[in-house]
């Protein structure tokens, strides 16, 4: 490794975020980049491990331990060290497709296996990761790469979020002519719709949509799989079908149904803030003057109070129906939570605590809600509750589209689709595997069941079961590079 002694001369420096109160006044990302050569040494502290954990990708207790992607950390790490970012650069495409994406959003199980932080602070890989990817589209290495020749076959990917995205990168630089179909207005999927713009941007986004059509991939949007295009028309027009549609069908709640004033579910609230945003208008679902209960725990739930806080939220409660203890010391210590803390001047959060029914006036807007507390219920005022209490899987429409395909023999599945509501590394890592027919996963993911559909569309855990890839999909990779 470059500096043998660097874990131990060089503390560990992150990405500098700006502060609570400054940031929740616009949209704008709050991690700033740190100057080349502080990054340099944080890329020094790598050590030379004889077992590089961080690459692993392993599941552990139910948690990711390691790179799902298996990215070759020690390697680009060394080659930032050593000021050689074009390498870097290349050994981090050779695992990751959209680094761009995942030094942005990633929750970082990389870190969590570093060895360097067996006994002090974890090397910085996720925002070394990020470092590397800005820094070479700065410099124009990121140029469009299509194949050298067609395959002749056609495939149809369902879905652009960041599975079907993956997916369609790989088909593509193996040769295949790949249309990408996307329901929504604009290409992207939970990257563009879920994932709120301050923690990633969508000119990101778009430059690596245009990035990706420069290269032959042909995106249709506003085209729904089962309504606009039906899976008679799919067999008929391609040879082969990925369906990655995500899982965004939300979990009920038994005391509120969509539509009611003042209620909402996550993706939804979220999905009118980047509309909104993208169009330069205030959303319809806005948070402005009202007090706000969000209901959950998980990632979505936190980027609803982010985004409440800067539509400018009169008040602001998360509800958590699990104990506090369940989630370990610091569990709500993330940005979302230093904003709201900020700005309320103490904590939002109330655990062990849920709705037991809203409360509605006489023209049936809402003006409360009873909690089942603890000390026992509870009335307090609310002018907006956004339930973002996580997935129940894939939306229906494509998952009648899936099971009615003529042919399964010629349709296989990735991403949230087949996992459940995961991780946008997974979601790229299974993204991957479709793409490149087949291969080495990581430990943990779904293996492949090479079985049509059952009658219900479903396998063990739920989720939808493996129908076999196309043999064209599972061609020994031509594409140069790519070995």
């Amino acid at each position: 490794m470059g500096k043998i002694t660097g874990f131990r001369d060089y503390p560990r420096v992150a990405c500098p975020h700006r502060p609570p109160l400054e940031r929740i006044e616009d949209f704008a990302p709050f991690r700033q980049p740190l100057p080349p050569e502080a990054r340099r040494e944080q890329a020094g502290r790598c050590m030379d491990c004889g077992v590089p954990f961080c690459q692993a990708g392993v599941r552990d207790q139910g948690a990711w331990l390691g790179c799902p992607l298996h990215n070759r950390v020690p390697e680009w790490n060394d080659m930032l060290w050593r000021g050689n970012g074009s390498q870097a650069l290349s050994r981090l495409l050779k695992t990751n497709c959209f680094p761009e994406f995942t030094g942005r959003v990633c929750p970082a199980p990389c870190e969590k296996a570093c060895v360097c932080g067996t006994f002090g602070q974890p090397v910085t890989i996720r925002d070394n990761e990020l470092a590397i990817i800005e820094e070479a589209f700065a410099r124009g290495d990121l140029g469009p790469r299509p194949p050298d020749k067609r395959s002749g076959k056609t495939v149809a990917v369902v879905g652009s979020g960041p599975a079907g995205l993956a997916a369609a990168y790989y088909l593509n630089r193996r040769g295949h002519t790949v249309t990408v179909l996307e329901q929504s207005p604009r290409p992207g999927g939970l990257l563009t719709y879920g994932i709120p713009a301050m923690k990633l941007e969508k000119e990101v986004v778009a430059r690596r949509l245009a990035l990706m059509e420069a290269e032959g991939v042909a995106f249709r949007t506003g085209v729904t799989v089962g309504k606009d295009l039906s899976p008679e028309e799919l067999d008929r027009i391609y040879d082969g079908v990925v369906f990655a549609c995500g899982a965004q069908a939300p979990r009920t709640v038994p005391w509120a149904q969509d539509g009611q004033p003042g209620f909402c579910y996550g993706l939804d609230y979220l999905t009118q803030q980047a509309m909104a945003l993208e169009e330069g208008r205030e959303s319809s679902l806005t948070a402005r003057g009202k007090r706000v209960a969000v209901v959950g725990a998980g990632d979505t739930a936190d980027d609803c109070v982010a985004v409440a806080l800067r539509q400018g939220c009169a008040g602001l409660t998360q509800l958590v129906r699990k104990p506090a203890s369940r989630y370990g010391e610091g569990a709500f210590a993330g940005d979302a939570q230093k904003e709201a803390s900020a700005r309320l001047q103490g904590p939002i959060q109330r655990f062990s605590t849920q709705i037991k029914t809203l409360l509605r006036g006489e023209g049936g807007g809402l003006t409360g809600a009873v909690l089942d507390t603890p000390q026992g219920e509870e009335e307090i005022p609310l002018d907006l509750v956004i339930a973002a209490s996580g997935f129940a899987g894939c939306q229906e429409t494509a998952l009648r589209a899936r099971q009615a395909m003529p042919r399964p023999e010629k349709v296989f599945s990735a991403g949230d689709m087949v996992l459940g509501a995961s991780l946008v590394v997974l979601a790229i890592a299974d993204g991957r595997r479709a793409g490149r027919g087949g291969g080495p996963i990581p430990h943990g993911l779904h293996q492949p069941d090479l079985t049509v559909l059952s009658d219900r569309g479903r396998g063990r855990g739920g989720h939808l079961r493996m129908a076999a890839p196309p043999p064209f999909l599972c061609e020994e990779d031509r594409t140069k590079g790519e070995k």
